[in-house]
């Protein structure tokens, strides 16, 4: 039975870093670095850490508000908890997202996971920093789920998603949903004609239908999970 655990790595700006991983019962097919939306570490990012562990990978889910002692935010749709949400995202740093990132990835290479079997997930938020990231670092395979803010800079030390997309070190995959307002189906399309110009495969599937939570809509969220496992096991060998 693969169980989810909490593990803590001290950081060099003397913060401790948390990490939701979990291991497969299997032989071990890659590793994977899961970033969170954000409201934080949610039910919905560990099931994702879960069920990647129960298809052969070695998982790792780095909180990125760990600096502010918050893992995961209310989602009661209030105002005020709206605010907390977006005042959290706005304190985040480029210089703490790859310190964060990069120590996930170590964690992968200290349990023997080279950086060609290594990939990177996110939604909303964890799926935008995963483009940029999955351009500045080199890895096997790449997901976005539902990545928003595409044409803005996620901080003022880290490019936009639209200006990293040339970059790509790895192939990558953006999954949308045709109604979203953030992304706008212009932005997906800006986002699409700049991976064009990228040396590596990529490719953007929109859903029709759906907005941004298109994973609240059970036959979307299937095809979604499908088309994820089969991105990783064509690109992590």
């Amino acid at each position: 039975m693969t169980d989810l655990r909490t593990e803590t790595v001290p950081l060099d700006d003397g913060s401790q870093l948390r990490l939701t991983v979990a291991e497969p019962d299997s032989a071990v097919r890659g590793g994977i670095v899961v970033l969170h939306e954000s409201r934080g570490v949610t039910d919905s990012v560990r099931w994702l850490v879960h069920s990647l562990a129960m298809e052969g990978y070695l998982i790792v889910a780095p909180h990125l508000y760990h600096r502010d002692d918050a893992d995961e935010l209310p989602s009661d749709g209030t105002e005020d908890t709206e605010q907390q949400v977006r005042d959290q995202v706005n304190r985040l740093t480029g210089a703490s997202v790859m310190a964060d990132t990069d120590t996930a990835f170590g964690w992968l290479a200290d349990r023997d996971i080279s950086a060609d079997r290594m990939g990177i997930v996110g939604f909303d938020l964890g799926g935008s920093v995963a483009l940029v990231i999955a351009a500045q670092r080199t890895l096997g395979a790449a997901i976005t789920v539902a990545g928003n803010h595409i044409t803005e800079p996620l901080s003022d030390d880290l490019p936009s998603p639209l200006e990293a997309a040339p970059e790509l070190t790895c192939p990558w995959l953006g999954l949308f949903g045709e109604r979203s307002t953030d992304p706008s189906q212009e932005d997906v399309q800006k986002l699409r004609a700049a991976m064009a110009s990228a040396e590596n495969a990529s490719d953007i599937h929109l859903y029709p239908e759906v907005d941004h939570r298109f994973d609240k809509d059970p036959d979307t969220a299937a095809d979604a999970w499908q088309r994820t496992l089969n991105w990783f096991d064509a690109h992590l060998r």
